[in-house]
């Protein structure tokens, strides 16, 4: 129930996300300090979060600081949809977007490649991705934010967002994950993936209430089994 209350408020709170964003009454910033340095260092970092509480706020967080970012997104499937979501989000601040596949990952490489950061969500069942434990169990994550971070030799920036009460939030700009370059480009991405799969889980036992996640996350025999 508390789920679902969540997932209501979030999509309503979308129509007034210009309003929530512009008062800091309603959004306080832990660690904030990290967009402007981030911003001061004029180096790239690859932001990482998950569908926490109404995780919308954090890239309206993220373009309202001085860090030049481009967000991540996968496109509704009604496109009459589509361009209400796009507009409310051009509303808070999102000015660059890059859909998920392969437009989207050129757009990427080609903002990393001219310093300026990406963010990515990192918490979805991704077919063919790395096989990584989140709760025990092996699920496939994509590893697109891991490669990234090693190919432009930066940091993975997790991010994460609490709902404090009502339409009021906690935005946390958490310590950055380093990635190890050991030569070996195959088990540094798996290494990558697996801590971003821990912070996620850590996140997630938090507040497992607002973790929005509303169809299957690990492989289909696992439910099977559970059963």
């Amino acid at each position: 129930v508390e789920q679902w209350d969540n997932t209501g408020r979030t999509f309503l709170e979308l129509l007034i996300m210009d309003r929530i964003i512009g008062s800091p009454d309603r959004v306080e910033v832990v660690n904030g300090h990290r967009l402007n340095e981030i911003a001061a260092k004029q180096e790239p970092v690859v932001f990482v979060s998950g569908h926490f509480s109404n995780f919308e706020v954090m890239p309206a967080t993220i373009v309202n600081s001085p860090v030049q970012c481009h967000i991540t997104y996968r496109a509704m499937n009604n496109p009459h949809v589509e361009k209400r979501v796009r507009d409310y989000r051009f509303r808070y601040g999102v000015r660059y977007f890059a859909p998920k596949g392969g437009d989207g990952a050129r757009e990427l490489l080609a903002a990393l490649g001219r310093g300026e950061s990406v963010a990515l969500m990192n918490d979805q069942k991704f077919n063919g991705g790395v096989a990584a434990p989140i709760f025990g169990v092996m699920a496939h994550t994509a590893p697109g934010p891991s490669r990234l971070a090693l190919r432009f030799n930066t940091v993975l920036q997790p991010m994460s967002v609490q709902r404090r009460y009502k339409a009021r939030f906690r935005v946390v700009v958490h310590e950055p994950i380093h990635l190890e370059h050991t030569g070996n480009l195959t088990a540094d991405i798996e290494a990558g993936v697996h801590k971003v799969n821990a912070f996620i889980e850590e996140r997630v036992r938090e507040r497992p209430a607002e973790w929005f996640w509303t169809h299957k996350r690990w492989p289909s025999d696992t439910y099977k089994r559970s059963r």
